[in-house]
């Protein structure tokens, strides 16, 4: 097994590290790394400016605008077009796309949903006390107080749950779902890391990426 068959998703709660691991497993294993860039490429690919995508990234639709346009057609082709469901599509279309170039890493989007009969693939869920990751929300500059930080990861989580449960039908966070769910405060960022890395060269024993 090369590095270019081998397929990373990390999926994660707000502020639990999920970005710099990610860009570390990639450093790593000699992969490409995947986060709003994949908004960024998906709306080149598809001639659209990257703010439209990001306006709907890891969120799911309205239920109320779904329920109308599915009922009544209220929306016209191009606003229907560019729906979560829509904008989902062509971001899975490019994940998809992204992956078949060669091995990469990619920071949620349901991206192992999306991938889950790719060979290579390892999925992992990084969660922490709400407390730990205000804390870090906090320290990198994202909220002003632990209070704001607290608030700012249950709505995100809230988001991305809702998200990630309406487009890949499971649950996110549960650790059925994924080959490994990691708690980050415990080890530290080095810590977790090394887990994670332990994890993949034991799995595919043959890997010969860096």
């Amino acid at each position: 097994m090369s590095s270019s068959d081998l397929i990373i998703v990390v999926g994660r709660q707000f502020g639990s590290g999920g970005r710099k691991i990610g860009k570390r497993l990639a450093e790593e294993f000699g992969l490409n790394y995947y986060d709003k860039e994949v908004l960024s490429e998906a709306a080149r690919r598809f001639g659209y400016t990257p703010d439209i995508f990001a306006r709907y990234d890891e969120r799911r639709p309205s239920p109320l605008r779904s329920f109308l346009s599915n009922a009544f057609g209220v929306a016209d082709s191009f606003e229907s077009s560019m729906s979560s469901e829509g904008i989902y599509e062509r971001q899975s279309r490019v994940i998809r796309q992204l992956a078949e170039e060669g091995g990469c890493v990619f920071v949620g989007r349901s991206a192992d949903y999306i991938l889950r009969e790719h060979p290579g693939l390892v999925s992992v869920f990084l969660h922490s006390p709400i407390e730990k990751r205000a804390e870090a929300i906090v320290g990198r500059g994202d909220a002003p107080t632990l209070e704001k930080g607290i608030e700012i990861a249950r709505r995100l989580d809230s988001e991305r749950e809702n998200f990630y449960n309406y487009f890949a039908g499971k649950g996110w966070g549960r650790a059925d779902n994924y080959h490994l769910s990691l708690d980050s405060s415990l080890l530290g960022e080095k810590g977790t890391f090394d887990v994670i890395r332990t994890f993949i060269r034991n799995r595919f024993p043959n890997f010969s990426g860096r």
